[in-house]
């Protein structure tokens, strides 16, 4: 499926990585891509798409992945919070009352 946006060169090149670095981890747990996508709940083309960088794969296999390698803590440094977003939760108006 063709997308109306296609990733720049330096998104791609981030994409392909990730998906290298993904491979590398499946290798090392010495477990085929068959498994690693049955464990994520995907089918085996779709888990090739993750490990060649493909953008068309939704977020959500890339989280069950980071979670199935011991990798989901990370998560939280690709977008930390930052003190600008707790103080403006801290700021919210009250909810007016129905």
């Amino acid at each position: 499926m063709e997308s109306m946006f296609s990733p720049i060169e330096s998104e791609q090149a981030a994409l392909s990585a990730l998906g290298q670095r993904l491979r590398r981890r499946r290798l090392a747990a010495a477990e085929p891509q068959t498994r690693a996508a049955a464990r994520i709940g995907v089918s085996v083309p779709t888990y090739r798409k993750l490990e060649k960088g493909d953008p068309s794969v939704p977020v959500g296999p890339w989280i069950r992945a980071l979670r199935l390698y011991g990798a989901l803590a990370d998560l939280d440094l690709l977008l930390p919070e930052s003190l600008f977003d707790q103080e403006q939760r801290r700021q919210r108006a009250p909810r007016r009352p129905a």
